[in-house]
């Protein structure tokens, strides 16, 4: 019962979330100084009133402040993120035609930074020696280093200099080898470094010295015993930066120029597009409150002591 409870006020937090940014959203939207109309003919365009009066009837600006504020919330709700300025074509058209190639790069991304981090955690935690101290600063260079400067360099050695991956575009498995690695690096360094430290801390509890005292090998301790210890941290890192990787996503796709949420932002920004570049933050946050319910269920399929607790 208490596990129905604790969802309940997951998902109860999850809707407080999404209508504090949406409730932003419309308040940054107030607050800008260009003007819907001006945006919607261009900024060379003679614009009568009776024009004005007809494009702020049909977008609803006409309306007071409050109703606006309704509607917007209302909209939103129902899954309508408003029309396009520019392109007059409805935002969650756009963006979920744009929005599978991002959720691939990101999605590659988590899996490839998991499984190095898992990896690295395992060859190195309890132990001394180069192989650690070179994990480390291989770590604490990769959570330095900013995605955009990462994805530059890669493509300058690695495209430029010497061709082995394309330079731009979306052609197949080898064109998402470096886009994602560079949107990759900086989750594996934050979870290595964490997962590591958690598994160092699981060796030396007796359930260990247990395993090892009855013959399990020491890779079986490591993989079936520490490893799971070290997966809570580790999901908990990973939902929270996947919010970020979408972000970090958007900003990759034009270093590599591929297709996805940035392209479409980019061009929203640039053409004073807002409904668009809102229906994208909103999207984000969407994704991060989701991925979090959806980490605070698999906390309790990984450690049992949780199911056992909220009994």
């Amino acid at each position: 019962m208490s596990t129905f409870k604790d969802l309940f006020i997951r998902i109860a937090a999850g809707v407080a979330v999404l209508w504090a940014a949406a409730s932003l959203a419309f308040i940054v939207l107030q607050m800008l100084p260009s003007d819907p109309v001006q945006v919607i003919y261009g900024p060379d365009a003679t614009v009568t009133q009776e024009m004005r009066d007809q494009i702020r009837a049909e977008y609803g600006l006409d309306r007071p402040l409050w109703e606006q504020y309704g509607a917007f919330i209302g909209k939103i709700a129902q899954g309508d993120f408003g029309t396009s300025y520019q392109q007059r074509r409805s935002v969650i058209e756009i963006v979920t035609s744009e929005l599978p190639a991002t959720i691939e790069l990101a999605s590659w991304a988590v899996l490839f930074a998991v499984s190095m981090a898992t990896l690295s955690a395992l060859l190195t935690a309890g132990r001394k020696g180069w192989l650690r101290s070179f994990v480390s600063g291989a770590e604490l260079v990769a959570v330095s280093m900013p995605p955009f400067w990462i994805g530059i360099v890669l493509l300058t050695f690695l495209s430029f200099q010497w061709p082995i991956f394309p330079v731009m575009g979306d052609t197949g498995w080898r064109s998402l080898v470096l886009p994602v690695t560079t949107l990759s690096l900086a989750l594996f360094g934050t979870l290595s470094q964490v997962m590591r430290q958690e598994m160092d801390i699981a060796l030396e509890q007796p359930f260990v010295l247990s395993a090892r005292t009855r013959g399990i090998s020491e890779w079986s301790v490591r993989w079936r015993h520490a490893l799971r210890h070290a997966a809570i941290p580790a999901l908990t890192i990973s939902a929270e930066m996947f919010g970020y990787l979408l972000a970090g996503a958007i900003i990759t796709e034009q270093v590599f120029g591929r297709p996805g949420l940035g392209r479409i932002t980019l061009q929203a920004v640039r053409n004073q597009d807002i409904p668009v570049v809102v229906g994208v933050v909103l999207l984000v946050a969407f994704v991060f409150v989701v991925t979090n319910i959806v980490v605070d269920i698999l906390y309790r399929v990984i450690d049992p002591r949780l199911r056992t607790s909220s009994q």
